[in-house]
């Protein structure tokens, strides 16, 4: 080990501060780059064709996880211990905020799965200010992590404390979300409204999909929450694996599980269409 050009010590496993503390792997980036841009791409298609605007988000999100993984391609392709700055914030920002873009929109479609059983009264909190609570609370969390993780890449804790609170204040909403969710199921299976009762609405369906995509970004929050309270020093962030798995597979999930069941069936049936089988069959529209 030595020093680098631009005068950083090489020596990142035992440096005081190191962008990362394992040489990241330049085929784990490029392979999740390209499953991130397929996914988003359909995600976008069925965007368009469904007219799901309240997705933009979500889509959004897609392609930042797309931009995070091919900067850790950029810091993968640079030298042992002597990365720079900007692949790093690249990576550290848009993979720590795209859930928080993933959250924005899952949020919108319990508001609108409440709309189309015509089941308010079965949700503790109103339908018109569902969105804006949990919409609001994500939208805290997005900027708390971004901006933490601006300011951890210039080596300042104060961006990790930011990091983590953001990460806490993802997992509150997130977790009370499920909640509200859950509770809204119970009473509509236990008194469910004419509109529930119809055939073509499969409203537990799509309140499952909630559940399934919830929990998926709820385990990447925990893991990341870990992550940063352990430290530099900690395992976690001196194992990429951990991160692939974690994070990257997880949130490649909740994009394919959302692309298979895709929310626009709800506002196919809003505007009195008929049900598709899976959100493949969706693109057909138009």
């Amino acid at each position: 080990m030595g020093t680098c050009p631009n005068g950083r010590d090489s020596d990142y496993k035992n440096a005081d501060f190191a962008f990362y503390r394992y040489v990241p792997s330049m085929a784990a980036a490029v392979i999740f780059c390209l499953l991130f841009i397929l996914t988003s791409l359909l995600h976008t298609v069925q965007m368009f064709k469904t007219r799901t605007w309240y997705l933009t988000a979500f889509v959004i999100g897609g392609f930042f996880e797309v931009v995070g993984y091919a900067g850790r391609a950029m810091s993968a392709k640079q030298d042992a211990g002597c990365w720079t700055l900007m692949p790093y914030i690249i990576q550290s920002i848009f993979l720590l905020v795209a859930p928080a873009l993933f959250a924005a929109s899952i949020y919108m479609i319990l508001g609108r799965i409440i709309l189309l059983t015509d089941g308010e009264q079965h949700s503790i909190i109103r339908r018109t200010r569902l969105t804006k609570l949990f919409v609001g609370g994500d939208v805290l969390s997005f900027f708390m992590q971004g901006g933490g993780g601006g300011l951890m890449a210039k080596g300042n804790t104060l961006g990790e404390k930011l990091i983590i609170g953001g990460l806490f204040v993802q997992l509150f909403f997130f977790t009370f979300f499920v909640f509200v969710a859950g509770i809204f199921h119970r009473r509509m299976a236990m008194v469910p409204t004419a509109k529930a009762c119809v055939p073509e609405v499969r409203w537990q369906r799509y309140l499952c999909t909630l559940y399934v995509v919830s929990l998926l970004i709820l385990v990447r929050s925990v893991f990341r929450v870990v992550e940063y309270l352990q430290g530099s020093d900690g395992f976690l962030l001196r194992t990429e694996t951990y991160l692939y798995i974690f994070d990257a597979l997880l949130m490649f999930l909740v994009m394919v599980w959302m692309n298979w069941f895709h929310p626009g069936e709800i506002g196919v049936l809003l505007r009195g269409g008929r049900p598709r089988s899976n959100g493949f069959a969706l693109m057909k529209l138009g």
